[in-house]
């Protein structure tokens, strides 16, 4: 049974069931798409806000397996962080629908869209579906470029304030702690990533061209030919290729991802495949934002360190 067909028929079991709004002990619901949506908006809401994310840390967030229980949470929700760019167009809108939450609709207060703002990459000239699968408003991985994290910081401490007026110091506080957080750490971050401006690296999925231009790192290629398209013998040959010609060694994949893939093309050039995934919760000990962009640069400094 597919996702839309299993939301369809909790919709049916549910009903037009009334939103429940804030909890009992006076914390927003608010919900985010994924968890590193979800983290940042806990260091903003603090104590004031009570999150949950929809996605799990290591499900690739275009194909999200919705769920009954998804309508239920979506219902009770004061606030929706959603990623936008079309991240979530394949599972998140039949959610919404049968959830019935005014406060959540598009374009109200409770609704936050964390591309709002950022300065896409990746937005296509033409709209064309053999190209794979391409968004429309451009790439939206850009959580891994710390600087568009205060942006998302700033959207959602102002709808949390337009939702919750009465602890608009508290967002305010916390907004100044993250940002100032943001800088401490991606001075540090630069640092680590310093010696290694301008390695070429590969990707298995276009996911990581943020994350390349704020640490001036070159995506030499991606395994899959087309976003979205499964990896051929002969564009594997390809990729196998450039990386002799370029002198990439790293492969950079994320959990959901086919690790084997990789490690077929790391055994031919030489090469190290790195698990370096972009949610929190993904990898142990790593449950919150800046833990998990510690834990990516960390990593891929590492392995541009072992050749």
């Amino acid at each position: 049974m597919n996702s839309n067909h299993r939301v369809t028929l909790a919709a049916i079991a549910f009903g037009a069931f009334a939103s429940m709004g804030a909890v009992a002990n006076g914390k927003l619901r608010v919900v985010a798409t994924t968890p590193d949506l979800a983290s940042i908006a806990r260091d903003i809401g603090g104590e004031a806000v009570e999150v949950t994310a929809l996605a799990k840390p290591t499900e690739d967030a275009h194909f999200v397996d919705a769920k009954p229980s998804h309508i239920v949470t979506l219902n009770k929700a004061d606030v929706l962080i959603e990623g936008g760019a079309e991240l979530e167009l394949g599972w998140l809108p039949p959610l919404l629908e049968n959830s019935r939450n005014s406060k959540i609709a598009a374009g109200s207060a409770g609704r936050v869209v964390a591309s709002q703002g950022i300065k896409m990459l990746e937005i296509p000239t033409t709209f064309d579906r053999s190209k794979g699968d391409v968004h429309s408003m451009g790439n939206p991985h850009f959580l891994t470029d710390p600087m568009n994290a205060k942006i998302i910081a700033a959207n959602i401490a102002d709808h949390l304030t337009q939702v919750d007026p009465k602890s608009a110091a508290t967002y305010k506080a916390n907004l100044t702690k993250f940002n100032a957080k943001i800088d401490t750490k991606l001075a540090q971050w630069q640092q680590q990533m310093a010696p290694h401006r301008g390695a070429k690296i590969v990707t298995y999925h276009k996911d990581f061209p943020y994350f390349a231009e704020r640490f001036h790192i070159d995506i030499v290629e991606n395994l899959e030919p087309k976003p979205g398209i499964a990896p051929s013998p002969a564009h594997l040959a390809k990729v196998i290729e450039t990386m002799k010609a370029t002198g990439a060694h790293v492969i950079m994949v994320q959990p959901y991802q086919n690790r084997r893939t990789a490690e077929t093309v790391a055994r031919q050039t030489d090469g190290i495949v790195v698990m370096i995934p972009q949610q929190p919760g993904a990898i142990k000990g790593a449950v919150t934002y800046f833990d998990m962009m510690d834990y990516m640069v960390s990593t891929l400094a590492n392995a541009l360190t072992r050749k």
